[in-house]
């Protein structure tokens, strides 16, 4: 972005609430069933069927609120949000517009190396519609599919100011409140899978001016990539626009991940007229602030918590308790395996560099993966004893994150023991020595990098299971 403009940017984010059954009636939620399994009169839309409120829904919000630092109202409401889509059977939303159940929270992030509150206007309960699966191109004959089972899963959008002024920024405030809903326990989270939703609302201004330019809406990113890149190009789209001459206009737009480029879905030239009422249907819910204190009681550890305690119980650096408290997973994870291995940096290292490269190499996340604490906890002990070599337990652990294994059937398995053994290391060396006069009396002219090939020729020979310090000491005495 030319340094002549500033992007502004706010966040829309839908987080479906982890209940076992639906915002207003008894039917499941779970993700993956048969299309049209997990419906009933209310969820289709039938006229005449009446909702009851789920309270699971409410506590789960007002817990969402207070890990928010979000005011939880003491009276809030459900309004019937109208427009028809096909996959919105009664023709009407039940969301929250006059009155929601939480307002003016915050969230801190951290970008290139300075700390930034971003506002949250409000967080409101709604129901989900369903989806719809298409079938065939424009070109040929098509056609497209209602599934209900979403329709009626319990969402709570959050709703950020437009604080954000860079598409790296947006990223990093929806990582961290992706790892807040998770901490907190309130929703699953998997973008995968539709559980969490991003609308990205994206406007430029020439630096100085307090008027917001004209905005645009990007809806439905479902990827942390996906959202920086779309703000990124339409940031550029709009400063084109304007150094152009040309003139913008208030529309929804989506993103076109595979050409890295954003459509016009409509124009949104006015606001859309949702003919907002309260829905009579449901009542007014008056919320007792002794239920919000006793649900601000099972308040987990939360992420900033969770780093502080790294940072002060194993002085881990900042990055790294970062990293690691990303997840409650891979907070789990670490916790496990310290108890078990004691040396925090080292298990911090190997969860940041080969357990990180492995999980985003195969897509996973850290609960999918075969290796358990216990199981790293080992191999660095086996590292520790002797047993084998760090490069030899890199291998070690590859084939414990294909397989599952334990680390000691493998090497056990693979023939992996590292050969410390110096009478047997003498007569290997010994050999190399001798079949190297020219690198030998290259080492003796004071050339220190032959050395280095005489090293690497003995793992070579020993299939890298030489202890590479006996090696170091062995060859050293030997050319001396």
């Amino acid at each position: 972005m030319s340094k002549e403009f500033e992007t502004v940017i706010g966040l829309e984010v839908h987080a479906e609430l982890k209940t076992d059954t639906k915002i207003f009636c008894g039917c499941k939620t779970a993700f993956g069933a048969e299309p049209n399994t997990q419906i009933c009169p209310l969820c289709s839309g039938f006229p005449g069927a009446l909702p009851v409120l789920n309270k699971k829904v409410v506590e789960l919000s007002i817990k969402t609120g207070l890990a928010l630092n979000a005011e939880i109202a003491a009276h809030c409401q459900f309004d019937r949000k109208n427009y028809f889509y096909p996959d919105l059977p009664s023709a009407y939303q039940v969301s929250q517009l006059f009155l929601p159940i939480c307002l003016n929270g915050y969230l801190d992030i951290e970008a290139e190396g300075e700390k930034k509150r971003i506002r949250i206007n409000r967080a409101h309960m709604e129901e989900d519609a369903g989806k719809l699966i298409h079938e065939g191109t424009i070109t040929t004959t098509s056609f497209s599919l209602v599934d209900l089972n979403r329709a009626g899963v319990p969402l709570l959008e959050i709703v950020s100011e437009p604080d954000m002024r860079s598409a790296q920024e947006a990223r990093i405030y929806l990582e961290k409140l992706r790892s807040i809903l998770l901490f907190a326990q309130v929703s699953d989270a998997r973008m995968e899978e539709g559980s969490i939703r991003c609308d990205a609302n994206v406007s430029v201004r020439r630096r100085g001016e307090e008027k917001l330019g004209v905005r645009t809406e990007i809806k439905n990113l479902n990827s942390f990539k996906a959202l920086e890149r779309a703000i990124e190009y339409e940031a550029r789209r709009h400063r084109e626009v304007i150094e152009d001459g040309g003139t913008l206009i208030q529309e929804t737009r989506t993103w076109d991940d595979e050409k890295g480029i954003t459509r016009s879905m409509r124009s949104k030239e006015e606001a859309e007229d949702y003919r907002y009422f309260p829905d009579l249907d449901i009542p007014p819910i008056y919320i007792d602030p002794a239920w919000v204190e006793e649900i601000k009681k099972t308040l987990p550890e939360m992420p900033e918590q969770a780093q502080q305690r790294l940072r002060d119980d194993y002085d881990l650096p900042e990055y790294d308790a970062a990293i690691i408290t990303a997840t409650p997973y891979s907070l789990q994870f670490f916790d496990r395996c310290v108890a078990l291995y004691p040396e925090a940096k080292t298990v911090s290292n190997w969860m940041m560099g080969e357990l990180s490269r492995l999980l985003n190499q195969h897509n996973m996340e850290i609960q999918q993966c075969l290796i358990a604490p216990d199981m790293l906890a080992d191999l660095l002990k086996l590292i520790d004893d002797g047993t084998i070599s760090g490069k030899m337990a890199k291998n070690v652990f590859e084939e414990m994150f294909a397989s599952g294994n334990s680390p000691a059937r493998i090497i056990k398995e693979q023939g992996m023991v590292q050969i410390t053994d110096e009478d047997v290391l003498g007569e290997i060396i010994a050999g190399v020595i001798q079949n190297n006069p020219g690198v030998v009396d290259d080492y003796k002219s004071g050339k220190e990098k032959a050395r280095g090939f005489l090293v690497g020729q003995v793992m070579k020979a020993t299939k890298g299971q030489a202890n590479p310090a006996a090696v170091q000491k062995i060859l050293k005495d030997l050319l001396n």
